[in-house]
């Protein structure tokens, strides 16, 4: 056993066996390279990650490789779901270097941290024009050793690369132009034939079509809900949703959907939820709901702690081989479904060839009619529901005596935030008790255990003198987002309070005056070669995006002039950027969105046990409204966006404002409906949308 016997990361103890003498990150092995003038090799990766496995089985347990890199380096393994601001650091590098990213991440550092060297994977043996890592190592070291001068050179590039990356450049602010320029972009990268944007390998990209369907409720994007919709669906469908177990894989290999790398993280499956959510607001259609209430059954299954936070992610390896646990030979499918198979194989394109290594990834081949078509005989559409769900129980216990992926059970803030909001509005939207009884589980698990003084930890460790991470700025502007959601759904206004200490710590310790920006680390994190700023909304939302939009809803719910700049200051940047590459700023642009039309405040009014107030939430509940910020309750609260208003008749009221004008308040459900559209279509004022009108 190395050091990393004694981590808490699952990732890292998975080469607690390596003979590689693995240090963690910290001051001991920092100080070991600059004491003994050697070169570090970091090396960075997550639990779920195959080629991780990968490049480990293949350098990482080899004698010799272990050997050369215990010899030259000082070798150091870190987590990348633990240490994002590493990761951010170090991948912009390699990106500089390379061209692209991923991992395993392989950086070559001088002893004080700087790179000069790095890549993703590399082999054992030299393979496709890549060098085997053996290669790699003597290289280095050679380089290091011999040629110091070319080493320094290659730093002082990437640290004057830092240098500019932190200065960054001023833009210019987000409009309607800017936004539709946005949606165009968008648009013109969507698959029409598959669904998704571009071509293999494909992800899903849920910010950007999130956007996508509020680009077209504001007339911005004629065939938003289309993409948005159409691309769902094709998810929903193919092989990287899980048709037996629910939950979506990572990502596709292939272009339509149908081979995905098997991994399943948490905050995919969060991400696409709630697009699904928005989705059936608009459309009601029952395949999207029932994607997301599958969704929900996989999270409360197969990854829910005791405690009542979410486990990070499920490994795409079992068995020794990528998917082994969700594909099926066509003989072993016939014997487990017996009569059912013929129909049950017609609907999930089984055949005997298999369509992944002889084997079958189940798919929805055809919709139901057509599938109808082909089997013959007398079933009806509701035949055919029946006989599914009566398949996939089957397979699901069939599934349930194989070995099962391994699980990371770590559980990281910003992921469980990102968690508990879509479960808050799925609860909302699709009235499904399941899963708010999951949001407010780990809702008050994350505020008990995983926020202190109003700092939200990074990741949460059971054992209580461990040292804790102080989290990053999307952990504390996700959990933020998450106490908000809660408010929505509850109208309980100790979720307010959770939220607001929560902002204001934010501003506390990320904000940066010099820059009208928010910094990835507190001011008060480790000292690092550069302290990374990042908003772009990678496979999740950045922190700055999440810090923005958290400013806007906040802003207006508790009247907070300052707030609301904050965030319009940060937008002031990103102007140019969201038009350049959409793709990359998703969630920034939804929060772009609320601050350019402005937001639809939504206060109800009166006694939330009574009928009249449970028929006007569910009305916005059920309707989908792009910058919804929503208050309920009495007028004697913290929350401004309720007071100085008076019920009509003493029933239960619903006031529905936008750009310093309200409706006439109103009682009925009907009405309430009829003034959400129009707020929704009604014209932006002008940049940012002006200030909210709380009376």
């Amino acid at each position: 056993m190395n050091r990393l016997a004694r981590e808490t990361s699952p990732y890292l103890r998975q080469h607690a066996e390596n003979p590689v003498d693995w240090h963690p990150w910290g001051p001991e092995a920092l100080d070991r390279a600059r004491s003994e003038g050697r070169p570090i090799l970091l090396s960075i990766g997550y639990a779920a990650c195959h080629w991780c496995h990968v490049m480990a089985h293949e350098s990482f347990e080899d004698a010799e490789t272990a050997r050369l890199m215990n010899e030259w380096f000082v070798n150091i393994k870190v987590d990348r779901e633990e240490r994002p601001d590493l990761d951010a650091i170090y991948m912009s590098a390699v990106q500089a270097m390379t061209g692209h990213g991923g991992w395993p991440m392989t950086v070559f550092l001088t002893p004080d941290g700087v790179p000069f060297y790095g890549g993703t994977y590399f082999p054992p043996n030299d393979r496709q024009g890549m060098p085997s890592f053996r290669r790699v190592l003597t290289s280095v070291s050679t380089a290091f050793r011999e040629r110091r001068g070319d080493v320094e050179a290659a730093a002082a590039q990437v640290r004057a690369m830092y240098g500019r990356i932190d200065t960054g450049a001023a833009s210019r602010v987000p409009t309607v132009a800017a936004l539709a320029t946005a949606a165009r972009g968008i648009a013109r990268r969507y698959d029409e034939r598959h669904g998704g944007f571009e071509r293999a390998p494909k992800f899903p990209h849920a910010m950007a079509l999130d956007f996508a369907l509020a680009a077209w409720r504001r007339g911005l994007m004629p065939n938003g809900m289309i993409v948005a919709r159409d691309s769902f669906l094709a998810m929903s469908r193919g092989g990287i949703h899980d048709q037996v177990g629910g939950g979506f894989h990572r990502y596709s290999v292939d272009d339509r959907w149908l081979l995905p790398h098997f991994e399943k993280m948490l905050y995919d499956n969060a991400l696409l939820c709630r697009l699904g959510v928005h989705l059936h607001q608009v459309t009601h259609d029952p395949e999207i709901r029932q994607a997301v209430e599958d969704t929900i059954g996989w999270l409360g299954a197969e990854m829910t702690a005791d405690g009542g936070g979410f486990y990070s992610s499920l490994d795409a390896d079992s068995e020794g081989e990528e998917g082994r646990f969700y594909v099926w030979d066509a003989d072993e499918f016939d014997a487990e479904l017996g009569e059912d198979a013929r129909v049950a194989g017609t609907y999930w394109g089984v055949t005997r060839g298999g369509n992944f290594e002889g084997r079958n990834i189940l798919h929805v081949a055809a919709d139901p009619d057509a599938t109808l078509a082909r089997v013959g005989g007398a079933l009806t559409r509701d035949d055919l529901h029946g006989l599914v769900r009566r398949a996939r129980a089957a397979l699901g216990a069939a599934r349930a005596r194989r070995t099962r992926p391994a699980r990371d059970e770590k559980i990281l803030a910003s992921w469980n935030g990102l968690m508990v909001r879509a479960l808050a509005e799925a609860a909302r939207a699709l009235e499904h008790d399941h899963a708010r009884t999951l949001a407010m589980r780990a809702g008050t698990f994350l505020m008990q255990e995983m926020v202190a003084d109003g700092r939200v930890l990074r990741v949460y460790n059971p054992a209580r003198d461990a040292q804790r991470t102080i989290g990053f700025l999307d952990d504390q502007a996700a959990v933020a987002l998450s106490a908000l959601s809660l408010y929505e759904l509850t109208f309980d206004e100790r979720w307010v309070g959770h939220a607001q200490q929560l902002t204001e710590s934010m501003l506390r310790w990320f904000w940066d005056d010099g820059a009208g920006s928010f910094f990835d680390t507190a001011h008060d994190h480790e000292a690092l070669i550069t302290r990374p700023r990042d908003s772009t909304d990678n496979a999740t939302p950045a922190g700055t995006s999440l810090a923005v939009e958290l400013l806007l809803r906040m802003g207006d719910l508790l009247d907070s002039e300052r707030w609301r700049q904050r965030a319009l200051d940060v937008l002031s940047n990103t102007g140019e950027a969201i038009e350049r590459y959409p793709l990359a700023f998703g969630h920034l642009l939804v929060a772009a969105d609320m601050a350019v039309y402005g937001p639809v405040e939504v206060a109800l009014l009166g006694d939330r046990a009574s009928v009249g107030f449970t028929a006007l939430d569910r009305v916005v509940a059920t309707q989908y409204v792009p910058g919804l910020v929503l208050a309920g309750g009495q007028t004697n609260g913290g929350v401004a966006l309720l007071r100085q208003r008076e019920l009509i008749n003493n029933a239960p009221t619903a006031f529905v404002c936008r750009r310093y004008t309200c409706d006439a308040p109103t009682t009925l459900p009907e009405t309430l409906s009829a003034q959400l559209e129009l707020a929704v279509d009604a014209p932006p004022p002008g940049e940012f949308g002006g200030r909210p009108a709380n009376g």
